[in-house]
Protein backbone atom coordinates (compact mmCIF):
# COMPACT_ATOMS: atom_id res chain seq x y z
CA UNK A 1 0.00 0.00 0.00
CA UNK A 2 2.85 2.37 0.87
CA UNK A 3 4.41 1.68 -2.54
CA UNK A 4 1.14 2.49 -4.33
CA UNK A 5 0.69 5.71 -2.33
CA UNK A 6 4.26 6.76 -3.16
CA UNK A 7 3.71 5.99 -6.83
CA UNK A 8 0.52 8.07 -6.87
CA UNK A 9 2.37 11.01 -5.30
CA UNK A 10 5.11 10.74 -7.90
CA UNK A 11 2.55 10.73 -10.70
CA UNK A 12 0.71 13.70 -9.16
CA UNK A 13 3.81 15.86 -8.74
CA UNK A 14 5.17 14.82 -12.13
CA UNK A 15 1.96 15.93 -13.82
CA UNK A 16 2.19 19.25 -11.97
CA UNK A 17 5.82 19.61 -13.05
CA UNK A 18 4.80 19.04 -16.66
CA UNK A 19 2.70 22.20 -16.67
CA UNK A 20 3.66 25.81 -17.10
CA UNK A 21 2.33 29.36 -17.15
CA UNK A 22 1.86 31.57 -20.19
CA UNK A 23 1.92 35.31 -19.49
CA UNK A 24 0.91 37.50 -22.42
CA UNK A 25 1.20 41.28 -22.59
CA UNK A 26 -0.93 42.92 -25.28
CA UNK A 27 -0.20 46.47 -26.37
CA UNK A 28 -1.51 48.71 -29.10
CA UNK A 29 0.83 49.79 -31.89
CA UNK A 30 1.48 53.03 -29.97
CA UNK A 31 2.60 51.08 -26.91
CA UNK A 32 -0.48 51.46 -24.69
CA UNK A 33 -1.78 48.42 -22.77
CA UNK A 34 -4.84 46.75 -24.28
CA UNK A 35 -7.45 45.67 -21.73
CA UNK A 36 -10.09 42.97 -22.37
CA UNK A 37 -8.08 41.06 -24.96
CA UNK A 38 -8.82 37.33 -24.69
CA UNK A 39 -5.89 34.90 -24.81
CA UNK A 40 -6.79 31.32 -25.75
CA UNK A 41 -4.28 28.47 -25.54
CA UNK A 42 -4.74 25.12 -27.26
CA UNK A 43 -2.29 22.43 -26.03
CA UNK A 44 -1.33 20.33 -29.03
CA UNK A 45 -3.48 22.67 -31.10
CA UNK A 46 -6.63 20.88 -29.91
CA UNK A 47 -9.79 21.96 -28.05
CA UNK A 48 -10.26 20.75 -24.49
CA UNK A 49 -12.07 17.44 -24.11
CA UNK A 50 -14.65 17.19 -21.37
CA UNK A 51 -16.27 19.90 -19.25
CA UNK A 52 -14.66 23.35 -19.04
CA UNK A 53 -15.12 25.60 -16.03
CA UNK A 54 -13.75 29.02 -15.12
CA UNK A 55 -13.61 30.59 -11.63
CA UNK A 56 -15.46 33.80 -12.51
CA UNK A 57 -19.27 34.18 -12.72
CA UNK A 58 -20.94 33.68 -16.11
CA UNK A 59 -22.80 36.93 -15.77
CA UNK A 60 -23.29 40.16 -17.74
CA UNK A 61 -25.08 42.81 -15.66
CA UNK A 62 -26.85 45.84 -17.03
CA UNK A 63 -25.71 48.66 -14.78
CA UNK A 64 -25.42 52.41 -15.36
CA UNK A 65 -26.74 51.85 -18.90
CA UNK A 66 -23.84 49.63 -19.86
CA UNK A 67 -22.87 45.96 -19.86
CA UNK A 68 -20.58 44.79 -17.06
CA UNK A 69 -18.14 43.26 -17.80
CA UNK A 70 -17.48 44.62 -21.29
CA UNK A 71 -15.91 41.27 -22.29
CA UNK A 72 -16.79 37.94 -20.64
CA UNK A 73 -15.20 34.54 -21.31
CA UNK A 74 -17.41 31.46 -20.98
CA UNK A 75 -17.10 27.84 -22.12
CA UNK A 76 -19.22 26.37 -24.89
CA UNK A 77 -22.70 25.52 -23.59
CA UNK A 78 -22.53 27.90 -20.61
CA UNK A 79 -25.66 29.42 -19.12
CA UNK A 80 -25.06 33.17 -18.88
CA UNK A 81 -27.08 35.38 -16.52
CA UNK A 82 -28.19 38.87 -17.55
CA UNK A 83 -29.42 40.66 -14.40
CA UNK A 84 -30.86 44.15 -14.81
CA UNK A 85 -29.50 46.42 -12.06
CA UNK A 86 -30.75 49.65 -13.65
CA UNK A 87 -33.94 51.56 -12.89
CA UNK A 88 -34.91 51.37 -16.56
CA UNK A 89 -35.91 48.38 -18.65
CA UNK A 90 -33.58 46.70 -21.13
CA UNK A 91 -34.06 44.53 -24.22
CA UNK A 92 -30.86 42.50 -24.69
CA UNK A 93 -30.02 40.68 -27.92
CA UNK A 94 -27.28 39.08 -29.98
CA UNK A 95 -27.35 38.61 -33.75
CA UNK A 96 -24.08 36.64 -33.76
CA UNK A 97 -24.14 33.43 -35.81
CA UNK A 98 -24.47 30.37 -33.58
CA UNK A 99 -25.24 32.44 -30.49
CA UNK A 100 -28.34 34.45 -31.44
CA UNK A 101 -30.81 35.30 -28.69
CA UNK A 102 -33.30 37.93 -27.61
CA UNK A 103 -34.35 38.90 -24.08
CA UNK A 104 -37.39 41.10 -24.43
CA UNK A 105 -38.03 44.07 -22.14
CA UNK A 106 -37.46 43.37 -18.46
CA UNK A 107 -37.01 45.63 -15.48
CA UNK A 108 -34.92 46.36 -12.41
CA UNK A 109 -33.73 43.40 -10.34
CA UNK A 110 -35.07 40.94 -12.88
CA UNK A 111 -32.79 38.31 -14.34
CA UNK A 112 -32.72 36.29 -17.55
CA UNK A 113 -30.40 33.47 -18.62
CA UNK A 114 -29.22 32.33 -22.03
CA UNK A 115 -27.29 29.22 -23.11
CA UNK A 116 -24.51 29.88 -25.61
CA UNK A 117 -23.88 26.68 -27.61
CA UNK A 118 -21.26 27.69 -30.18
CA UNK A 119 -17.57 28.52 -29.89
CA UNK A 120 -17.04 32.05 -31.16
CA UNK A 121 -18.46 35.42 -30.20
CA UNK A 122 -21.77 36.76 -28.97
CA UNK A 123 -21.82 40.52 -29.59
CA UNK A 124 -24.55 41.91 -27.37
CA UNK A 125 -26.59 45.08 -27.50
CA UNK A 126 -29.73 46.67 -26.09
CA UNK A 127 -32.67 47.45 -28.33
CA UNK A 128 -33.52 50.48 -26.18
CA UNK A 129 -30.06 51.95 -25.55
CA UNK A 130 -27.86 51.92 -28.65
CA UNK A 131 -24.76 52.94 -26.68
CA UNK A 132 -24.78 49.63 -24.79
CA UNK A 133 -22.27 47.22 -26.33
CA UNK A 134 -20.65 44.10 -24.89
CA UNK A 135 -19.03 40.87 -25.99
CA UNK A 136 -19.02 37.28 -24.79
CA UNK A 137 -16.16 35.10 -26.04
CA UNK A 138 -17.37 31.50 -26.05
CA UNK A 139 -14.34 29.21 -25.94
CA UNK A 140 -13.64 25.51 -26.40
CA UNK A 141 -10.43 25.50 -24.34
CA UNK A 142 -9.95 25.41 -20.59
CA UNK A 143 -6.88 27.65 -20.97
CA UNK A 144 -8.18 31.18 -21.49
CA UNK A 145 -7.95 34.54 -19.76
CA UNK A 146 -8.39 38.21 -20.58
CA UNK A 147 -5.94 41.04 -20.16
CA UNK A 148 -6.18 43.40 -17.20
CA UNK A 149 -5.70 47.18 -17.12
CA UNK A 150 -1.95 46.64 -17.60
CA UNK A 151 -2.62 44.58 -20.73
CA UNK A 152 -1.48 41.32 -19.11
CA UNK A 153 -3.24 37.93 -19.21
CA UNK A 154 -1.86 34.99 -17.22
CA UNK A 155 -2.86 31.40 -17.88
CA UNK A 156 -1.64 28.79 -15.40
CA UNK A 157 -1.31 24.99 -15.49
CA UNK A 158 -0.92 24.82 -19.26
CA UNK A 159 0.35 21.31 -20.15
CA UNK A 160 3.97 21.45 -21.27
CA UNK A 161 4.60 20.94 -24.95
CA UNK A 162 3.43 22.37 -28.22
CA UNK A 163 0.57 24.87 -28.15
CA UNK A 164 -1.38 27.15 -30.43
CA UNK A 165 -2.16 30.45 -28.72
CA UNK A 166 -4.42 33.19 -30.05
CA UNK A 167 -5.32 36.72 -28.98
CA UNK A 168 -8.81 38.08 -29.66
CA UNK A 169 -10.25 41.54 -29.04
CA UNK A 170 -13.57 42.89 -30.37
CA UNK A 171 -11.80 45.79 -32.10
CA UNK A 172 -8.60 44.04 -33.18
CA UNK A 173 -7.92 44.79 -36.83
CA UNK A 174 -7.45 41.26 -38.20
CA UNK A 175 -9.43 38.35 -39.61
CA UNK A 176 -12.05 37.31 -37.03
CA UNK A 177 -10.56 39.98 -34.72
CA UNK A 178 -7.76 37.64 -33.65
CA UNK A 179 -4.05 37.00 -34.16
CA UNK A 180 -1.89 33.95 -33.45
CA UNK A 181 0.92 34.31 -30.94
CA UNK A 182 4.49 33.46 -31.88
CA UNK A 183 4.69 31.09 -28.90
CA UNK A 184 4.56 27.48 -30.07
CA UNK A 185 5.42 25.69 -26.83
CA UNK A 186 5.11 26.05 -23.08
CA UNK A 187 7.60 24.55 -20.66
CA UNK A 188 8.05 24.46 -16.89
CA UNK A 189 7.95 27.89 -15.26
CA UNK A 190 6.60 30.95 -17.01
CA UNK A 191 6.70 31.63 -20.74
CA UNK A 192 6.33 35.34 -21.51
CA UNK A 193 5.06 36.80 -24.75
CA UNK A 194 4.28 40.32 -25.95
CA UNK A 195 2.01 41.14 -28.87
CA UNK A 196 1.39 44.49 -30.55
CA UNK A 197 -2.05 44.85 -32.12
CA UNK A 198 -3.83 47.47 -34.16
CA UNK A 199 -7.28 48.38 -32.89
CA UNK A 200 -10.20 49.89 -34.76
CA UNK A 201 -11.94 52.87 -33.12
CA UNK A 202 -14.49 51.59 -30.59
CA UNK A 203 -17.73 50.83 -32.34
CA UNK A 204 -16.02 51.06 -35.73
CA UNK A 205 -15.90 48.44 -38.47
Amino acid sequence: MRFIATLLLIVFFSSKALAGTLSVTVRSTDGKPVQDAVVMVYPGGQPTRGPITFPWPYRVAQQNIQFTPFVLIVPVGAEVAFPNLDKVRHHVYSFSAGNKFELKLYGREENRTVRLPTAGVAAIGCNIHDQMVGFIRVVDTAYAAKTDAAGVATISDVPSGSVVARVWHPYLRAMKNEKTLATTSVGNGTTRETMAVELRPQGGH
